[in-house]
């Protein structure tokens, strides 16, 4: 398989107009062993929670049926010609099925509340430890599902706000590192980006805090080819630089991680980073918090809502 030069595809993406504009709407049929686990390796099992539905569609990217999840806001019935922010959740390392429950709920009792803003949160897969790449051997495009095929499909869909002004970005340590580079790839797509305990943010990959020699040497592998390059190339580092070469608008950034967190040293260094380009964005440290999902959200509390109603103010 042959592949475009990182930086023409960069290019195409800082430069492309919004190209994702909304078709027919379709869904795919539920392939067998879908409510076992059994279906393909895109597919997941239906999770159970107030408000959520599972969802698949045929996606070209993987040239299979694909799986995710949605949480439409309350009220979404009652006002049919009403249309709606989406909010794209980027789960981490393990597919995120387990914590699924907890962050769909999470995101429905702040809308319910009034702390958060009415808005359609979709919760991609993107494999185990797919890190939100299209893989250098081409046999894992999760890139390419979540852009080419789901945005799409999401906007034909549901009544969506299809545009850049109506999108947001938010993950979890894998899908931090996920949301920080495709935010920087693709910043006409994304208005706001938000990055919590993002990983992995080393400019290289030889040293992995929350994984042991194997697990890295496992990454390497199967996601970048072996090929310290690849890995730089796909950075959130490189990224910045080359988007800052390009001169486009960036989406809002929001950067949380904990002092406590393994993953700490590499997001203040990539902050410090982001600072020296010019790139404008918010940073914040959070005393004492681990590399934990709750832990997070306690610290942060109820006046982190502000910045999705600040990133979708007109």
């Amino acid at each position: 398989m042959r592949y475009r030069p990182l930086a023409l595809m960069l290019l195409a993406g800082l430069l492309a107009d919004d190209v994702h504009a909304a078709g027919a709407c379709r869904f795919a049929a539920e392939p067998a062993g879908a409510e076992t686990g059994e279906a393909g390796r895109w597919v997941t099992v239906e999770v159970s929670a107030p408000g959520l539905s599972r969802r698949i569609i045929d996606s070209a990217a993987v040239g299979a049926p694909a799986s995710y999840h949605v949480l439409l806001p309350p009220g979404y019935a009652d006002e049919p010609s009403r249309r709606f922010p989406v909010l794209y959740w980027l789960h981490g390392t393990g597919g995120g099925l387990a914590g699924l429950p907890r962050v769909a709920g999470r995101f429905e009792a702040a809308m319910r509340a009034g702390d958060l803003p009415p808005m359609i949160v979709v919760f991609p897969y993107g494999l185990p430890s797919g890190m939100w790449i299209d893989s250098k051997d081409g046999s894992s495009r999760v890139e390419s599902l979540l852009i080419g095929d789901l945005i799409p499909h999401v906007d034909a869909c549901y009544r969506s706000l299809a545009a850049r002004e109506g999108r947001i970005l938010e993950g979890y340590s894998m899908g931090g590192y996920g949301v920080a580079r495709l935010g920087l790839r693709h910043p006409r797509l994304f208005a706001g980006v938000l990055m919590l305990a993002a990983g992995p943010l080393q400019r290289e990959l030889y040293e992995t805090p929350r994984a042991s020699a194997a697990e890295r040497a496992r990454l390497m592998q199967q996601v970048y080819g072996d090929d310290m390059d690849f890995f730089r190339q796909q950075s959130p580092w490189q990224l910045a630089e080359r988007a800052v070469s390009v001169g486009v608008p960036l989406p809002r950034l929001r950067l949380i991680v904990g002092t406590g967190d393994e993953t700490y040293p590499a997001n203040q260094a990539f902050h410090q980073h982001l600072t020296r380009l010019g790139i404008e964005h918010e940073y914040v440290e959070l005393p004492g918090v681990g590399h934990s999902l709750p832990a997070v959200w306690a610290a942060l509390g109820v006046a982190s809502w502000g910045f999705y109603a600040e990133v979708l103010a007109p």
